[in-house]
């Protein structure tokens, strides 16, 4: 795409310059993140005790699996957004990135992807967060296990304070992240301790065999291994936010490395401790995590343990909706301060150096998820299409930024940029596996289900729903960049 001229006026309203390109630059952001709130933020976007009970239904074998998602995604994901953190260390992430590398209409629907595909996550974990808190309420809970208003509550509240909190501030919201971080690591923690005092004790549940852990080769195992691989997935968040952490080019890595040895410890330790409770057939992916701890807690004879679990799962619950709103509304606040769209999103508050409209919007569409998850039947029917929608775009916003990593290797290295170890042909070989690794997982993750009756026709849904989000992102981009050119040519005048 061709460069745009300087001029002032394509600015967003709080951008005080335009570079060669046009592209404002955020003023007014306050720095409040330090590195163990960011370590935390990583913690709380990735680490997600759904993933280990999914994980331990799988057997054994899935121990080996985490082995391989964290070669084959996360490393090279850190990795590389290390050093295109280091390299553009401006608030917009992979907005950043994959504009600079490949142009904004690439940045733009890059975001758009990103963004819509991480609204229906708002409903789900919180969702999973109102089933924590009625388990931890015992018999007084049972009675709205069946209640779509509690769970439409739940979330819509939340999300709500969520918004509020964030729009206040980031010292202000950052706890949120950081406590909801601490409910998953230290219900992990919990687990595992759990789990390695009733081996001693009592035995295991799951023989831990070689043969048991040998991955199997079939597609539906491939399937499992594609999916699980993106439970490393969030390491690209922080970023979003660069121009609000503390010495981003020295923070962002070491954070990462804290994240990835709390993420690998705690999913394999996890899974194992689980397998300890209950043979795999015994462990569902949506309440298995809490069946497996009061399995252990009642064999222990402490079942209050399993009551304390719950609250700390609560509280993940609410820290990662926390960490992915207050994250991804960054990435409309940068395409509002290059007009991609409505200038208002660019703005940032006065008072609370936040960008305001950009996480009020955000949030009120995570809200407006979390009513249509759990309204009537119609209503469900179009949240269930807006998931649908998500199955692949979840993936696609890693293929540019990992393009974007082989990209700039041509170019110059500014001072004080960290690359990753080894310089250009290792950083070339993690963006080839990453993006081997997601292409994989997009083709697997479109394949039907065993159990769908219809496999021609899933696909097909699932392949239009795909071509309609990333269509509509075009639109939006096509319109807003003909009214920002108008903009520039009347300016001219």
């Amino acid at each position: 795409m061709a460069e745009i001229p300087i001029v002032p006026v394509v600015a967003g309203p709080d951008a005080a310059e335009t570079d060669a390109a046009g592209h404002g630059h955020a003023q007014g952001l306050k720095r409040a993140l330090r590195l163990r709130d960011v370590a935390l933020l990583y913690i709380a976007a990735s680490l997600s005790v759904r993933w280990v009970a999914t994980a331990a239904a799988a057997g054994p074998g899935s121990l080996i699996v985490w082995f391989f998602g964290l070669l084959g995604f996360f490393v090279p994901l850190a990795g590389c957004v290390m050093e295109l953190s280091s390299r553009y260390p401006q608030e917009g992430g992979l907005y950043i990135w994959a504009r600079e590398a490949f142009g904004d209409s690439a940045g733009f629907l890059t975001a758009w992807m990103y963004w819509m595909s991480n609204l229906p996550y708002f409903p789900s974990i919180l969702y999973f967060g109102a089933g924590a808190a009625l388990f931890g309420a015992g018999e007084r809970g049972h009675g709205l296990a069946a209640s779509p208003m509690y769970f439409m509550t739940f979330a819509v509240v939340w999300l709500a304070v969520i918004t509020v909190v964030n729009i206040v501030g980031l010292e202000q919201g950052k706890w949120l992240n950081n406590l909801g971080s601490t409910g998953g690591w230290l219900s992990v923690l919990v687990l595992v301790v759990l789990g390695a005092v009733v081996a001693a004790r009592f035995g295991v549940a799951t023989k831990f065999t070689w043969a048991a852990m040998a991955p199997h080769l079939s597609l539906k195992d491939a399937i499992f291994w594609s999916t699980i691989f993106f439970a490393f997935s969030g390491a690209e968040t922080a970023s979003f936010m660069a121009e609000e952490i503390k010495e981003p080019r020295k923070t962002i890595p070491r954070a990462l490395l804290v994240a990835g040895f709390v993420l690998a410890s705690g999913y394999v330790a996890g899974t194992a401790a689980l397998l300890v409770a209950l043979p795999p057939g015994q462990v569902s992916g949506v309440d298995g995590f809490m069946h497996g701890a009061a399995v252990l807690c009642g064999r222990l004879g402490v079942p209050w343990l399993a009551v304390v679990m719950a609250g700390l799962l609560a509280l993940s619950a609410i820290g990662g909706a926390a960490s992915y709103l207050s994250s991804t509304s960054r990435l409309p606040f940068v395409a509002g301060i290059d007009l991609y769209l409505p200038a208002v999103f660019g703005r940032v508050h006065p008072k609370f150096g936040t960008p305001w409209v950009a996480i009020g919007v955000y949030g009120l569409a995570g809200m407006v998820m979390g009513a249509l998850g759990q309204a009537g039947t119609s209503v469900r029917g179009a949240y269930d299409v807006m998931v649908s929608m998500t199955i692949i775009t979840t993936f696609l916003p890693f293929l540019p930024l990992f393009a974007a990593m082989v990209k700039v290797q041509s170019r110059p290295v500014g001072p004080g940029v960290m690359r990753v170890p080894g310089g250009r042909p290792v950083a070339i070989l993690l963006a080839v596996v990453g993006f081997a690794s997601t292409a994989g997982t997009i083709v697997l993750s479109a394949i039907p289900a065993d159990e769908e009756p219809n496999k021609p026709l899933a696909l097909a849904k699932v392949l239009v729903a795909t071509a309609v989000l990333v269509g509509a992102g075009v639109v939006v981009f096509w319109i807003a960049q003909r009214k920002r050119r108008a903009l520039i040519a009347d300016s001219g005048q």
